[in-house]
């Protein structure tokens, strides 16, 4: 907006105009990017691409006729010819465009002329969408012989994909597929799979107003217990006060001797404690300052470097490159966020503001939700996850801090694992009063001093020697604190490229009550 009401010079309003209305696609507001492309001239460099933004915006207003025109005037521009992926959205346009006139020929001709450009390009979101825009238009004429191969083909697809929404869009289509063929049994599977990734995507919008409310409630509580303290402050001023004086009027000069010696001690060991917390204090603190300062710049200078990357991608156009950069750019973001995340809790251990309810809890069932939520971390590495952890049992523990250090295990577990490994939950009863939860990966395993130094008893986070490889520790750390802090024990047993044993030992409850 400030370039187009400072500037005259032609190039500059086109690329103002269609930064504009491909924004205004963007956010899905239509009449205003129709505004704004319509006004973008036809010598401007990517006139083509501004042409189909056009017909798109206009398809989405339901303005069928205008979107035919725009979509066809693209067609009849020179440079198409050479750009196989405009050519196949145009295709695919015209193709949807006819599918709502209900002019299913035509509609056919195209989509099928934008699927072959699409296979060839090998692009799995637009396969997937081409996928599904044909499964339809066979699905709405009673096709269904026609219909369900291209549904088929578009949910195998979206096990490749990362996109949450197109794994839930394609399992439904299955579900309604079967239920047309009378297989109820499948189907339910299909709209419980379906229904999954519906609630994945919506948890991630929960867990961020879970924690904004957590620690707004922390912080109240936190006030709460400030005034509380003034308060007996004050009355403990008071007296001692009242006591002084009368010590004074009974006692005279010797009593207040005493006094003042006493008080002396007192002050002295008040300002030892004072100085002992102050180091403590220090000490946390460096060593958060540590944390944040290396790990966070690591992983700021990684993203930076693959920003770099992604933009000299952009100026050659090599979408295949493009993809894993975006892919790389989101396994950074989560590793901070997981950094971040553990540094929280650390925190809040270290504070002693961590709140902490032990009750009886189902094992087997927990697991099964720390193995829905790194459902895509596991098939990421093709990495096959068994919970074997026997339904019968139930320990006490606190279920919050049990989930955390489930979450900080199998992130390890997967992050050690090879491509095509095997992760496995699994219990063994020791005895009538506890029990052991087993950890198992066939990753590359550790040596027996890093077992040694990962296992050592101390309050102080450290620094490992390979941290580059293995991470600060800061994971593990809180893990440790956390089992001790539910009554229990950790072990590991590991060799070299023979995988990993995580061994923890918790007190079992005789029924869920």
């Amino acid at each position: 907006m400030k370039q187009l009401s400072l500037t005259t010079n032609k190039e500059l309003i086109d690329y103002s105009h269609y930064f504009r209305g491909s924004s205004f696609v963007q956010k899905k507001l239509y009449k205003e990017a129709k505004k704004e492309l319509l006004l973008i001239s036809e010598k401007f460099e990517f006139y083509l691409r501004a042409r189909i933004l056009l017909a798109t915006a206009t398809l989405e207003l339901r303005e069928f006729k205008n979107a035919l025109l725009y979509y066809e005037n693209a067609l009849k521009l020179p440079q198409i010819s050479q750009q196989s992926h405009d050519l196949s959205k145009t295709f695919e346009g015209l193709g949807i465009t006819y599918f709502f006139l209900e002019k299913y020929d035509r509609a056919e001709d195209y989509l099928v002329k934008s699927l072959e450009i699409k296979e060839k390009e090998k692009n799995e979101t637009e396969l997937l969408n081409a996928y599904n825009a044909m499964a339809n238009l066979y699905y709405v004429q009673y096709k269904d012989s026609q219909a369900i191969p291209y549904f088929e083909k578009a949910y195998a697809l979206s096990k490749k994909v990362k996109n949450t929404s197109k794994k839930a869009m394609a399992a439904e289509n299955m579900a309604a597929v079967e239920e047309n063929r009378g297989n109820y049994k499948k189907a339910l599977e299909y709209r419980k799979e379906s229904e999954k990734w519906k609630d994945s995507l919506n948890n991630q919008n929960k867990v961020w107003a879970v924690a904004d409310f957590e620690k707004k409630f922390a912080v109240a509580q936190k006030q709460k217990e400030i005034k509380v303290l003034k308060v007996e402050n004050e009355l403990k001023k008071t007296q001692r006060n009242v006591f002084f004086f009368s010590a004074i009027a009974l006692l005279l000069f010797l009593t207040a001797g005493i006094y003042l010696y006493a008080q002396k001690v007192k002050n002295s060991k008040t300002i030892l404690i004072q100085k002992n917390k102050l180091d403590q204090l220090n000490a946390t603190k460096d060593q958060l300052f540590s944390i944040v300062s290396h790990d966070l710049r690591s992983s700021v200078n990684a993203l930076k470097t693959s920003n770099a990357k992604l933009a000299a991608t952009l100026q050659t156009k090599n979408y295949d490159d493009l993809n894993g950069l975006i892919i790389q750019n989101s396994g950074i973001a989560n590793g901070a966020y997981s950094l971040l995340d553990n540094l929280l809790h650390w925190a809040m251990l270290q504070t002693k503001q961590l709140y902490f309810h032990k009750e009886s809890v189902h094992l087997h069932s927990i697991v099964q939700q720390i193995e829905y939520n790194y459902k895509p971390l596991l098939l990421d590495k093709a990495i096959h996850f068994e919970n074997n952890v026997s339904k019968n049992i139930f320990i006490f523990a606190d279920l919050d801090s049990l989930k955390i250090v489930f979450r900080n295990l199998l992130d390890n577990a997967i992050k050690f694992s090879n491509e095509n490994g095997q992760i496995t939950f699994y219990t063994q009863e020791n005895n009538s009063d506890s029990c052991q939860l087993i950890i198992q990966d066939n990753g590359i395993g550790m040596t027996r001093e890093t077992i040694t130094e990962l296992l050592k008893d101390t309050e102080v986070l450290a620094k490992k020697k390979n941290a580059e490889i293995i991470g600060t520790g800061l994971g593990l750390q809180l893990c440790k604190q956390m089992i001790k802090k539910n009554g229990g024990t950790l072990a590991i047993e590991s060799e070299l490229k023979n995988g990993t044993k995580m061994i923890l030992t918790f007190l079992k409850t005789t029924s869920n009550g």
